[in-house]
């Protein structure tokens, strides 16, 4: 399974973003499907994420009500709408994905990484 982020850059604090996730290879198996972020010197943060085939989602509550995930499974593309961008969600970004399902926060279930986005937000 290959996952490839796009849709970073550069915002002012309460701008909008939309990342992409193109996920291809063996996505039949798939199961579960997430957004982490890193920040500098900070450890991977879960963002979004559940489910690859029901609507099945989870927010980390700093996003909850500004981020929103979608997953376009025929597509086989998961995005995050990212809005009211604050300069604390500065980070590189990634996508991930597993072909379980387990604890769809934590970044060691999943086996699946892109390289990742990187999402600065100015004050």
């Amino acid at each position: 399974v290959q996952l490839v982020e796009s849709g970073g850059g550069l915002v002012q604090a309460g701008g909008s973003l939309r990342l992409s996730c193109a996920v291809s290879g063996r996505t039949r198996t798939l199961l579960s499907v997430a957004w982490f972020r890193q920040a500098p010197g900070k450890e991977r943060q879960f963002v979004a994420g559940g489910s690859w085939n029901d609507r099945t989602t989870r927010y980390e509550e700093s996003v909850t009500g500004r981020f929103t995930f979608s997953r376009d499974t025929p597509n086989n593309k998961v995005d995050l709408q990212m809005n009211s961008l604050k300069p604390e969600d500065t980070a590189v970004y990634y996508c991930a994905a597993d072909d379980m399902v387990s604890d769809y926060e934590r970044p060691a279930m999943y086996d699946y990484w892109g390289r990742g986005t990187k999402v600065t937000v100015s004050s």
